[in-house]
């Protein structure tokens, strides 16, 4: 396909993430550095975390009770309570003979000798006899993890590529991993484009609105894991599009809200074409978000943007062949959901977390809604977590530019192209 037509080209909601997704399989992704495990949190892991030793290192019991042989247990003998290990202390006394048990807490080692723990509510004891209670019996290996059953030394647990969540970051430290190698953080360059736009610190007159997108997509990078990097607002003269552009350039990723549109002064594609842009899409069948646009610029100098280029690579953080960018629609809820629905996918895999698509669960609609032919949609709506059947219910709102609509919102419905939805179906969910 010519560039031309790729320029002009509006795809369908399906079609247009696998382009995203199937550039993102081949994006750079920066250099590692090595942070304390404290400060690895939502970073993506640059090497394999591997075993130290067995885990559990022991025999571990995972009830209180007693440690005993389950066949003595079982036949119902009183057997002679020799002790009492707990949690973080070893049985010094050798192997637990014939006839005796060890009264044992969760997490302690099992002694040698014992087979099984008996729970302490199955147990009769008697001064120094226990014994089982009426109907209790015991198999062998009950109520006991044995070593090495969850990793053995020198397997390895945590692969390269893998977020760092609360559970990943658990595993390392269960392995001595004080610092860990995670891949850097992304530089992505913001531009908000408008002449209606003020700053947040400013007073913003009757006609104008503060620059919320900026601020929004920043929060998003950050989330994801990207290193947020904000620009001066662009007004919509094309010399401060193109200044902001350049600038943008020596970034991993640069994000352009607004002046995407058919406007007359939505310049922000004709500037991109003097960078040499390559498109990949310039337009998504979706609502909202449908003037989305993909695509590449190369990072060399080129034509008549030259000295732009030249000075805004100068100590850039991003020394590629390719910057991608993204020109995503003004109205701050479009932003939001073309963010979620194709940068993000982009920025994971550009932070070294591989590719993988939006997250999208399924749930039971709660109230009927009207499809539109040729427009995958996507309303805010609020996701409740109920335990046997998860339910989605629109927020009302006054379109895409109702910022407060989408606050209250905590995911997005998807209603598919042209189909009406009735209330029990089960449709797709976008979660942010």
């Amino acid at each position: 396909m010519s560039e031309t037509r790729a320029k002009e080209q509006v795809l369908g909601f399906v079609e247009a993430l696998e382009v995203v997704l199937r550039h993102a399989a081949g994006v750079a992704v920066p250099g590692a550095e090595r942070v304390s495990l404290r400060a690895a949190a939502g970073r993506v892991l640059a090497e394999e975390v591997t075993a130290d030793r067995d885990q559990p290192p022991f025999d571990r019991a995972t009830r209180d009770g007693f440690a005993v042989r389950a066949a003595e247990w079982t036949s119902g003998s009183r057997l002679r309570v020799a002790g009492q290990v707990r949690a973080g202390e070893a049985w010094a006394s050798g192997e637990m003979l014939d006839g005796e048990a060890v009264e044992i807490m969760t997490g302690a080692a099992v002694p040698a000798g014992a087979d099984a723990v008996a729970m302490m509510e199955h147990a009769v004891q008697d001064g120094t006899e226990v014994w089982a209670a009426a109907g209790r019996s015991l198999a062998v290996g009950e109520n006991i993890v044995r070593r090495g059953s969850e990793a053995r030394r020198g397997e390895a647990l945590l692969a390269s590529g893998t977020r760092l969540g609360a559970a990943e970051i658990a595993v390392a430290a269960a392995c001595g991993r004080a610092d860990l190698k995670v891949f850097g953080r992304p530089w992505v360059a913001i531009i908000a484009t408008g002449d209606e736009l003020v700053e947040v610190e400013e007073a913003p007159a009757a006609q104008q609105i503060r620059n919320s997108n900026g601020y929004a997509l920043a929060a998003l990078v950050d989330a994801v894991g990207g290193s947020a990097r904000r620009l001066a607002i662009a007004r919509d003269r094309r010399e401060e599009v193109r200044a902001r552009i350049a600038e943008g350039l020596g970034s991993g990723l640069l994000l352009l809200s607004g002046g995407v549109s058919v406007g007359k002064y939505d310049l922000v594609e004709e500037v991109l074409e003097e960078f040499g842009a390559e498109f990949f899409f310039a337009g998504v069948r979706m609502q909202p978000g449908k003037p989305v646009v993909f695509g590449r610029l190369p990072s060399g100098e080129l034509g008549g943007a030259s000295a732009h280029v030249s000075e805004a690579r100068r100590g850039a953080p991003n020394s590629g062949r390719w910057t991608y960018f993204f020109g995503l629609p003004g109205n701050p809820v479009s932003t939001q959901v073309t963010f979620c629905c194709f940068v993000e996918p982009m920025l994971r895999a550009m932070c070294g977390a591989g590719v993988a698509d939006p997250r999208f669960v399924q749930a039971t609609l709660a109230d009927a809604v009207g499809g539109k032919a040729g427009l995958t949609r996507f309303l805010p709506a609020m996701l409740r977590h109920d335990f046997e059947r998860p339910e989605v219910r629109l927020v009302g709102w006054q379109g895409s530019g109702d910022l407060t609509a989408n606050a209250r919102a905590n995911c997005y419905a998807v209603l598919p192209e042209g189909r009406d939805c009735k209330s029990g179906d089960a449709i797709t969910v976008l979660l942010r």
